[in-house]
């Protein structure tokens, strides 16, 4: 169930930046927020490398667009492409998809420097899970007021 929800979370991401240019990507809400689909994808691409790969394979890794660990950083989309946002995005889903595949259980351990602590499995697919719905709600406005375009 955990993963059905994970990839449906994924592909809706996916689905609102579908049949858009990269100017449209990178169109910011209402000043002064920055939000846009295309630092939303980068924004998610940081959050699977925090919760998966740091968690279970390197606790050093760096991450996707900031040399420290500043989330806010992969918003800023406003010299990136589709090509380049997707790539990074899709490359980190794959290892988190191939870390939860590869895990006996779902009580796997991993240690999530952040909090400095450790985590299992299920908890980091919710709280991703969750990452994205939350996330998920900001792009149904971001592609409505792109185009108009609603619903998933």
């Amino acid at each position: 169930m955990l993963r059905s929800f994970l990839d449906y979370h994924r592909a809706t991401l996916a689905m609102k930046c579908e049949g858009l240019t990269d100017e449209e990507l990178r169109q910011q809400s209402m000043p002064p927020s920055t939000l846009s689909l295309l630092g939303l994808v980068r924004h998610m691409a940081e959050v699977e490398r925090a919760w998966f790969r740091r968690a279970f394979e390197d606790n050093d890794a760096p991450m996707v667009w900031s040399d420290e660990i500043d989330f806010q950083a992969a918003y800023d989309a406003s010299a990136s492409t589709r090509a380049e946002a997707f790539a990074a995005w899709e490359a980190e889903v794959e290892n988190s998809r191939r870390i939860e595949r590869e895990a006996e259980s779902l009580d796997l351990a991993g240690y999530q420097p952040r909090w400095g602590e450790d985590v299992s499995l299920r908890m980091v697919m919710v709280h991703v899970l969750l990452e994205y719905g939350r996330h998920n709600g900001h792009a149904d406005f971001l592609r409505e007021g792109v185009d108009g375009t609603v619903g998933a």
